[in-house]
């Protein structure tokens, strides 16, 4: 990391795993010289910055400037390019199952927007996270601060949750499959699947599981550091110009141009979210799940 920045990330308690992909603490210096900052594609966050200068975050064409103290980040399918001067960003990564125990809301009515947080869970809520989280020290205290306020603010689980458990499960798998296949494993029809896809994960079932496949891809060239090395992608692009067009989609532009970015902060928070989370990057975080071919009448685990 530069100096004067720093990456945090911590486990949320055993009872929120499902539906916390993890906590996170970014701090930098104050700074009048803007820092530029990269985030892969993922699924919805909710983030709030303290004592920090103004943040303007892109997502594809579009800015959202100034961020809202208390954000919710939708679930995204193209990298995110953030501009902040210093401070500290405190959040927690919502995974679809805690998307269908926070809201009502459409996770699909978010895709690729930030918004304040209140929308879906409500001022209140956002005024206490921003209350505890400036008492806290901003580091060690900050999983139990979030882990109690959380826990409070949860509904009871939905009936479809063990449905949403097997997407998920099957989306963090190293393997491709196709929707039909998906639906089968998971237990529904299709279009009962792509419904429950975009109301608790934000897209259709086909673009999270381009998204997992683009995503392993591309991290193995990262940890390859050559972008030319095709032979690690996923073995079921067709070719090379396959895989490039999901470059497109995924990162808005290529892997090579991607690669000659400045991203010291996207390539720490990469191994420290690994090393902790037990995944790079929260779109392919696994819950641990049972496997997704047991019976879709299975109760919450």
């Amino acid at each position: 990391m530069p100096p004067g920045m720093t990456i945090r990330y911590d486990q949320p308690a055993d009872d929120l795993g499902g539906y916390i992909t993890g906590y996170h603490v970014y701090t930098a210096e104050a700074s009048t010289t803007p820092q530029v900052d990269w985030f892969l594609p993922g699924t919805a966050n909710i983030r709030v910055t303290l004592d920090a200068g103004p943040v303007a975050v892109t997502i594809g064409r579009r800015t959202f400037d100034p961020l809202p103290q208390v954000a919710l980040f939708g679930p995204t399918s193209t990298a995110m390019k953030a501009t902040t001067h210093g401070g500290v960003m405190i959040g927690f990564g919502i995974s679809a199952l805690g998307w269908s125990r926070f809201t009502q809301r459409k996770a699909g009515d978010f895709r690729n927007r930030i918004v304040p947080a209140a929308e879906i869970v409500g001022q209140r809520f956002c005024d206490a996270l921003v209350a505890a989280l400036a008492r806290s020290d901003r580091e060690r205290q900050v999983a139990g601060v979030l882990d109690g306020l959380i826990r409070d603010r949860m509904a009871p689980p939905r009936a479809d949750e063990p449905a949403i458990r097997r997407l998920m499960a099957l989306i963090a798998q190293d393997e491709a499959t196709d929707i039909v296949a998906a639906a089968d494993m998971i237990g529904l029809p299709t279009h009962a699947l792509r419904r429950l896809a975009v109301r608790h994960f934000g897209f259709p079932p086909k673009m999270l599981l381009m998204r997992a496949r683009f995503l392993r891809s591309f991290l193995r060239l990262v940890e390859a550091r050559d972008d030319a090395d095709y032979s690690v992608i996923d073995k079921s692009y067709f070719d090379a110009s396959h895989f490039l067009r999901d470059a497109g989609t995924f990162l808005g532009m290529t892997p090579r141009r991607f690669m000659t970015l400045d991203t010291p902060f996207l390539d720490a928070s990469l191994r420290a979210r690994a090393a902790v989370l037990g995944a790079a990057t929260q779109a392919l975080h696994d819950i641990g799940n049972d496997p997704v071919s047991s019976s879709a009448g299975d109760g919450d685990s």
